[in-house]
């Protein structure tokens, strides 16, 4: 009968907020069904789609689950016994190890190699891995140097000594299935290969080889085999500088009996996220490889792999932007705020609806790359689509992953303070795609990579873009409401071709802005020309005019302002140290 609080005495009430939920991911991802209807031949496409209907229902059902203990539960690292012997053991838990019975079951590798569909399994293959990613509970990053590793032992020709790993590499049987590292970052760099690696390579009798170095930076430390650079040491000792220097080696993590293979776990990588996943330093003391190149042909052997890791890259970057949006549409139709669901507020909408245009852009971008990558494979690519994948690869790769950084950001804000909650499950999903901008090449090095990607051609890469962007919006030509779409890409084209004509110390510092602008030129031109099919929806209408309504060649923009030339480094510079007096003085 008191004045207590209304609460005293009452269990507090709950949190009343409905959790989001999506159903299987491919029937709900009506752009993903729609490409696939459209360029799979009938025959291909009904058996692809049964596969990927089923797999999503099994995403949902089983890995879901699967992905949740693994994000629970990482990795930890037992260096010693209690005994004090030396162990080196890296612990997963158990749905870590089911992820890759997975993997193997649903070949998430074998599907590219086997080639039931030609050109085609490239494509099938890239959509179960994306739809896998954002349920993978981080299993998408081995998967992604197992696929490299493969593409490079089946690009030199499947040497008999490499052919049992292969077959492990790309096996169905949970059994059999291996999963393989990429040891390429030491200590003085990433990107920087050919003059950051010191690890050694001395010749035995027997003709294999030992290795010795420090590995600063090994994802997936507790895959079964792996691929790594060395410099090979001569007789006196003498090795070779610089990537010419530099050989592919192929080793095993560890023995029959489970004992590492000369190799020290120094410590696990506090990483801020891909917590789900084991990433290592590692000390190699001896540790036996086989030399699978061409001594000092490491870089051109590895740049397969580098290739194929890049494109998982893009697929985890495309994968993470779709499952944010899909959890907040859904969350859209349950939330209500100010007296009216959230989807009912149009800048809410508005919201989303612009994420969703990034994301539609990005996986078109994909999908191209994975279709010429089927094309490759299989030999029915002409020098001009061998051309484009080079150029496109860097550049995906690059604009995807900031595209990724941005939308999972933005759509944390749909859920409000919920969106900042560990038990949510949507942090992890941000702290993961944040380091798509970084792994396999940062977006400063990919742009410069793309430049040495046009100069190497002599300038026939970027004939063969304009002329491809120009042969994709054809179909266009009739559709009144694309009409301005395409006359937005058209002057871009024009202005890019031109910007891409400077010298080579302006284009240094264009690369970045280049890079953006062949990325948001050839998705517009895919963008319009899935528009223009005769079956295309209103929505795709509007995500191409809306794609293209934005800054589409801002290198063109920012050289109008100057921002490339002598002066303006100087300016970034000082305006970088501004106020540091000690760097100041150097400038």
């Amino acid at each position: 009968g008191g004045l207590g609080m209304p609460c005293a005495g009452k269990e507090a009430e709950r949190f009343l907020h409905e959790q989001p939920g999506t159903g299987n991911p491919y029937a709900e991802d009506a752009l993903l069904r729609n490409y696939l209807r459209r360029h799979l031949p009938p025959e291909v496409h009904e058996e692809v789609s049964q596969d990927l209907e089923k797999f999503g229902n099994r995403l949902r059902t089983e890995i879901q689950p699967l992905a949740w203990e693994c994000a629970l539960n990482p990795p930890v690292f037992r260096p010693y016994g209690a005994w004090g012997q030396r162990l080196d053991h890296i612990i997963t838990c158990p749905a870590w190890k089911r992820m890759k019975e997975i993997a193997a079951e649903e070949g998430l590798i074998a599907e590219a190699y086997e080639r039931r569909y030609s050109n085609w399994s490239r494509v099938h293959q890239a959509i179960k891995l994306y739809l896998f990613s954002s349920f993978s509970g981080g299993f998408n990053c081995p998967l992604a140097m197992t696929d490299g590793a493969a593409k490079v032992i089946e690009s030199l020709g499947i040497p008999g000594s490499l052919k049992n790993v292969f077959d492990h590499l790309t096996s169905r049987d949970p059994k059999k299935f291996w999963t393989s590292g990429q040891w390429m970052t030491e200590r003085k760099g990433g990107s920087d290969v050919a003059n950051g690696t010191e690890t050694l390579a001395r010749k035995q009798p027997d003709g294999t080889y030992h290795l010795y170095g420090f590995k600063w930076f090994t994802s997936a430390a507790d895959s079964d085999v792996t691929l790594t650079l060395a410099r090979i040491a001569d007789a006196r000792g003498h090795v070779k500088q610089g990537s010419g220097g530099l050989s592919l080696f192929f080793l095993k993590v560890q023995d029959e009996d489970g004992k590492l293979n000369n190799i020290q776990v120094q410590r696990l990588k506090d990483k801020l996220g891909t917590r789900q996943m084991a990433t290592a330093e590692l000390w190699l003391d001896g540790a036996k490889a086989e030399l699978i190149s061409a001594e000092g042909r490491g870089v051109a052997s590895i740049s397969n792999m580098l290739n194929i890791t890049r494109i998982h890259n893009v697929i985890g970057a495309v994968a993470s932007m779709r499952r944010m949006i899909s959890l907040s549409r859904e969350y859209a139709l349950r939330r209500v705020a100010f007296g009216k669901l959230l989807k009912d507020h149009p800048l809410h909408m508005q919201t989303i609806a612009r994420m969703e245009v990034q994301t539609r852009g990005a996986f078109l971008l994909l999908m191209e790359i994975v279709r010429l990558l089927g094309l490759v494979e299989t030999n029915m690519a002409n020098e001009q689509d061998q051309l484009l994948l080079r150029l496109l690869i860097p550049v995906v790769k690059l604009y995807t992953g900031k595209q990724a950084s941005a939308v999972v950001v933005e759509a944390m804000e749909c859920f409000g303070g919920q969106g900042y909650m560990e038990d949510t499950g949507l942090p992890v999903i941000v702290r993961d795609a944040l380091v798509l901008s970084i792994w396999e090449g940062t977006t400063n090095i990919l742009s410069l990579d793309v430049l040495r990607s046009l100069a190497k051609s002599q300038g026939q890469v970027m004939t063969v873009f304009i002329s491809t962007v120009q042969r994709k919006m054809e179909s266009a030509s009739s559709t009144e409401k694309l009409e301005g779409a395409v006359k937005l890409v058209q002057e871009a084209v024009r202005l890019v071709q031109s910007a891409g004509s400077k010298g080579a110390a302006t284009m240094e510092m264009a690369a970045r802005d280049l890079s953006y602008s062949l990325a948001r030129i050839y998705a517009g031109a895919l963008l319009i020309e899935h528009a223009a099919q005769p079956d295309s929806s209103s929505m795709d209408v509007s995500t191409a005019q809306r794609w293209c309504n934005q800054e589409l060649c801002p290198v063109s923009t920012e050289l109008k302002n100057g921002s490339y030339d002598a002066e303006a480094a100087f300016l970034d510079s000082c305006l970088v140290y501004d106020g540091s007096p000690v760097a100041h003085s150097k400038l």
